[in-house]
């Protein structure tokens, strides 16, 4: 089931449509990752079945990289360092402090 086109009338539509982009990404990442770990787990099949050396390393490694490219564009240093991890940290370091103290 696909999201719709046009938002609800309670809803800011600027602020919709970035949340389509995002899930769309985030899909996209999902999908990625999936069709990344059956291709992988197959081509160690391959290898497995084939005998040595394990040649299956290399692409996974290369694809690998591609995935984490991938992850980074959707999520970027937001995820990482972002407003919302110093507020998480901010209150993660008070609350101990607060702990400390009393």
């Amino acid at each position: 089931m696909s999201t719709p086109a046009t938002p609800p009338p309670d809803v800011d539509p600027a602020l919709y449509a970035r949340a389509r982009r995002k899930v769309r990404q985030l899909k996209g990442l999902h999908i990625h990752a999936t069709v990344f770990c059956i291709v992988i787990a197959g081509l160690f099949l391959i290898n497995y079945f084939t005998g040595k050396p394990w040649w299956f390393v290399w692409p996974a490694i290369g694809w690998g990289i591609g995935l984490a490219f991938h992850a980074f564009g959707v999520y970027g240093t937001e995820s990482l360092f972002g407003s919302d991890w110093e507020e998480r940290k901010m209150r993660e370091f008070l609350e101990r402090e607060r702990r400390k103290a009393g």
